[in-house]
């Protein structure tokens, strides 16, 4: 998952015209409906469990593209199309970490999607920590070259600690560094490492990088602190093959009135290559796609098409989000609005929502009131979608309240258990409800 946000640039679409009766009538239907639904842990279950991580290029997201083509089709979605994208292809291989001094331990660690790979033999060398760029720039070229650098930065929030998982190779490699370590991005650690995308800048040297836990990070510290001298071994496989064909999948319910208008919804079909990629983003794929199976099963039918979206590439290069721009076309002028789901399946609060539609977007939300899910916020989006929002779309954005989304983002314990059932059925009702009543609004005129 990336954070996005765009300003809306479209005009005026559709009014905040008071909801009429009809309108409470569906929202308690589809809210009943999400709410007794079992198929849509089911799916989620079988996507984790029988398929399981799906990094880019991967036979495992080939097959779950399969899966959710054929799901769509048996949901009652048409026009379901797979259109090629090619997505880039990091493979991780075998890797491992040992601390050689002061004494020989094994420590977990996860590479880096995009680092590339040591030699054969591995990397030998002393640990130098920093705890921010400004350290690391302070110690200067004399106390890196040659080392490894650990980066021990405390968790501050994803946006803000993020740039060191990013960027923080290649601000080593700038002072000679042989590899970079980072302190996994979470909160919250059971000794458990968290990977994700990390970047070269064009032009620097390109070195190992590999995330560390949070405990073994804060070790790394304290025998700094002490003067010790630490030694460890760094082993990676890592590499960069040539681009894999990959597919968006789409699937619709046309529009009664106005089937050339369409509503989007959706998520990234993809995850890193740990864990099931349950909560990012197969929590958010299968609930887009159960909302829109949970309408077709109860008869509705908008005055505009409601678009299911399973994108690919996500998590390393968000090549789904730029193949879907190219592959809408001139028709993207015809998106009322698209909603991202990419935050987790806790217990929902509402949405976050571009200018254009946050007042129509607070009526609705009048009706996700009883389940907890009525809080509307301006400034809303998502990676996937990003590319028809700065065509001027207006995008929206579902919010959970987060609480250990970042304990098990990109780490081994991204797995279905820790959906809960119940908050599951709470998003799938606020993503159907949200859909099919910004689908079903008057014009403005």
């Amino acid at each position: 998952m990336k954070r996005y946000s765009c300003l809306l640039i479209l005009p005026g679409l559709l009014a905040a015209q008071p909801l009429n009766e009809t309108h409470r009538d569906v929202a308690q239907k589809i809210i009943a409906a999400a709410l007794s639904d079992t198929d849509g842990y089911a799916k989620l279950a079988y996507l984790c469990d029988r398929i399981g991580p799906r990094l880019s290029g991967s036979p495992a997201l080939e097959k779950a593209v399969a899966w959710a083509a054929a799901q769509m089709k048996k949901d009652g979605l048409v026009n379901v199309v797979t259109p090629l994208v090619m997505v880039p292809h990091w493979v991780r291989g075998r890797e491992g970490l040992r601390v050689i001094e002061p004494f020989e331990r094994e420590i977990p660690m996860l590479g880096l999607g995009g680092s590339v790979g040591t030699p054969k033999e591995g990397i030998t060398a002393e640990v130098i920590v920093a705890g921010s760029f400004d350290q690391l720039e302070k110690l200067g070229r004399d106390k890196v070259a040659g080392k490894i650098v650990v980066y021990n930065v405390p968790y501050e929030g994803y946006g803000k600690t993020v740039a060191y998982r990013s960027a923080g190779a290649t601000r080593a490699a700038r002072l000679g560094a042989v590899a970079a370590l980072v302190r996994s991005v979470t909160p919250v650690s059971l000794r458990s490492p968290h990977t994700g995308q990390m970047d070269y800048s064009p032009g620097s040297p390109r070195i190992p990088a590999a995330a560390i836990t949070i405990e073994d990070a804060q070790m790394f510290q304290r025998l700094a602190d002490t003067g010790a001298a630490v030694k460890i071994h760094l082993e990676m496989e890592a590499q960069t093959l040539p681009d894999a064909a990959s597919a968006n999948v789409i699937g619709d319910i046309p529009g009664r009135d106005k089937p050339e208008e369409i509503v989007l919804l959706g998520g990234h079909l993809d995850s890193w290559d740990v864990g099931q990629g349950a909560q990012d983003d197969g929590s958010g794929i299968v609930a887009s796609m159960e909302a829109a199976a949970l309408i077709r099963k109860l008869g509705l039918q908008a005055r505009r098409t409601i678009r299911v979206v399973a994108f690919t590439n996500e998590e390393n290069g968000t090549r789904g989000a730029v193949a879907y721009r190219e592959w809408a076309g001139e028709t993207v002028k015809k998106h009322i609005a698209a909603i991202e789901m990419d935050g987790g399946a806790e217990k929902p609060l509402g949405f976050g929502v571009n200018a254009k539609l946050y007042d129509r977007a607070l009526e609705i939300a009048k009706l996700l009131e009883p389940i907890g899910a009525g809080s509307i916020t301006k400034g809303g989006g998502g990676a996937d979608i990003g590319p028809i929002m700065r065509d001027g779309v207006p995008g929206i954005g579902e919010r959970t309240i987060g609480t250990h989304y970042f304990d098990w983002h990109h780490s081994m314990a991204d797995t279905v258990d820790k959906v809960d059932p119940k908050d599951f059925q709470l998003n799938i009702a606020a993503m159907a409800v949200m859909t099919y009543l910004l689908a079903d609004m008057p014009d403005s005129q």
